[in-house]
């Protein structure tokens, strides 16, 4: 496996991994608990969905031809008014990785060395991807997060729980 062989199926697998928590997070929340805030100023849940995704079709969309932010994105609206039920935001969700997947499966020796632009700035594939790769971790990290907050002593740990770190390690280094 070349380098840009390997370096794809890396980062395809940390995108899925980081889509995986929000998906194992969402499926413990309830329709209320996705609008919940602990502050007025702050993002719930869907809002911050509702910025990944319009930030993914945004991005992903042609993204080999077009600039990542594309004119008809509104970010400022992706603050505001969430998604009407949980249903529409998992459909939404599902539509921004779907779009995400099947950009980085266009991708090949033929068009590894290609440079894009987001907002005007060229980077290389890796640069773009890295990019996203940070973006979208430190959101999905703040879906766990608020989720944790919102379940309590009802969360379901998407890790190693508290407390079993050593079962863990023995299990791995069996």
């Amino acid at each position: 496996m070349n380098f840009a062989e390997n370096y794809l199926a890396n980062v395809t697998f940390e995108f899925k991994r980081y889509k995986t928590l929000g998906d194992r997070t969402f499926a413990q929340l309830s329709e209320k608990e996705i609008y919940w805030r602990y502050q007025e100023s702050d993002n719930s849940i869907a809002i911050i969905v509702k910025h990944m995704v319009g930030n993914m079709l945004s991005r992903w969309t042609n993204f080999l031809i077009e600039d990542g932010e594309k004119v008809w994105r509104d970010r400022e609206m992706e603050f505001e008014g969430p998604y009407s039920s949980k249903d529409d935001m998992l459909v939404a969700w599902e539509k921004g990785w779907n779009c995400l997947f099947e950009a980085l499966n266009s991708i090949d020796a033929s068009n590894f060395s290609s440079r894009i632009k987001i907002r005007d700035q060229k980077h290389t594939l890796p640069e773009a991807i890295n990019r996203q790769l940070a973006h979208y971790s430190n959101h999905v990290g703040q879906i766990v997060y608020v989720g944790k907050m919102i379940k309590g002593s009802d969360w379901e740990s998407l890790s190693i729980p508290k407390g079993k770190s050593e079962d863990f390690n023995k299990k791995m280094f069996k």
